[in-house]
């Protein structure tokens, strides 16, 4: 399908990042089967610069747009779906920081600095078994303690994507003597810290997701997140990275299904399953849904940039975004299966890694019954203002 770039620089670099992309696909399939990061296509990644684009240009980056990261998100997805997500964490936290500042700017700008010359990567770790997803609220188990050096941290993360290639973690915890939440800047390899391997998922299973173990690792006062005064009206809109990988999925499915579509052909026939009526028919659902979910993603998107959105509905937006996009990709992806049948399921087929692959999206935040929350609180403003 056509892609969304809008200017000759966005194509420019969509074609470069795509190629790069592509050249590392058979690698995402070694990765699954293995259970394990595709080292060399992150590696590739850091050396073209990608992790720095959301840098503001007036510090070493490209000042990605919003809108641009759903672009080049998607086209990563459709070579490798776990590097995309794994590298849009990144991208999304990276810019947080640069939205809302809540270091000391001389910190800030060494992180961007790293990132930028040698493509450092960040994640934030939040999730911990007994909490659930901290969208929910969930209070963190983990705890900080002080000390003469600052702090002592203590606890288990679960769900610390991209773990093994990070450079530096957000880690969440509670403040022992007064109960109050905060988050902490961890360098990797900091003492005490342990990266244990329990991802062993049925998908995804190139983010390598495993529990990051902090047991009595020491930071300095000034790791500890400030509380900022800058006003922020709206989420951090580069969340839009996800509904970005699950349509990238859904892309490599359709391409899938079409490779296949153009090639088989039963002795029953006389030409490729391609012109059968019944394989026109789940071709044009396919792509009726993308074009419907994609055009959505990205005027989303698009509405930050231009800075058209209204704060008080565009949480609602953006999680609508996220659950139309991944209820698409995941309807599909079940219809280019229909179109490969059985040869779809066989485990050297990529198919059946986009199928596994792509139910994940229904646990990345927001889960859909939040975003059915917020629309109808929008719903019900409506309502009230009527009266």
């Amino acid at each position: 399908m056509d892609t969304f770039a809008r200017t000759g620089e966005q194509r420019e670099r969509l074609a470069r990042l795509g190629e790069l992309a592509d050249r590392f696909a058979a690698e995402a399939h070694a990765a699954d089967e293995e259970n394990r990061i595709s080292e060399r296509f992150v590696k590739a990644l850091r050396e073209f610069g990608y992790p720095g684009w959301p840098v503001p240009r007036d510090r070493g980056g490209q000042g990605m747009t919003v809108y641009e990261m759903v672009l080049y998100q998607e086209r990563i997805a459709q070579a490798d779906p776990a590097t995309a997500l794994g590298m849009g964490w990144h991208v999304s936290v990276l810019s947080e920081l640069v939205q809302r500042r809540p270091w000391p700017d001389e910190t800030l700008d060494r992180i961007f600095a790293d990132v930028v010359e040698r493509g450092a990567l960040i994640n934030k770790m939040a999730s911990e078994a007994a909490t659930g997803s901290p969208s929910r609220g969930g209070k963190p188990q983990t705890y900080a303690v002080r000390v003469p050096e600052g702090y002592r941290i203590h606890g288990r993360k679960t769900f610390s994507t991209f773990s093994p290639v990070l450079d530096y973690f957000i880690v969440t915890a509670v403040l022992q003597d007064t109960g109050v939440p905060a988050e902490f800047l961890i360098p990797a390899g900091a003492e005490g810290m342990v990266i244990e391997p329990t991802w062993n998922m049925v998908g995804m299973r190139g983010t390598a997701s495993h529990d990051l173990v902090l047991d009595g690792v020491i930071v300095p006062e000034e790791a500890r997140a400030r509380h900022t005064s800058k006003q922020v009206h709206a989420p951090n809109s580069f969340l839009l990275h996800v509904p970005a990988c699950y349509l990238g999925i859904a892309l490599a499915a359709r391409r899938e299904a079409l490779k296949f579509a153009a090639s088989y052909q039963p002795n029953s026939l006389d030409r490729p399953i391609l012109y059968a009526p019944n394989v026109g028919q789940l071709l044009g659902e396919i792509d009726l849904a993308l074009t419907a979910a994609r055009h959505f993603l990205y005027a989303v998107a698009a509405k930050y940039d231009d800075g058209t959105y209204d704060p008080e509905q565009y949480p609602a937006e953006m999680a609508a975004a996220k659950s139309f996009a991944v209820q698409t990709a995941i309807a599909v992806v079940d219809k280019a299966l229909r179109i490969t049948g059985a040869h779809g399921l066989a485990m050297n087929h990529p198919l059946q890694r986009l199928y596994r692959d792509v139910r994940f999206g229904l646990s990345n935040p927001p889960m859909d019954d939040v975003t059915m929350r917020l629309l109808a609180q929008n719903a019900i403003r409506e309502a009230e203002a009527m009266r």
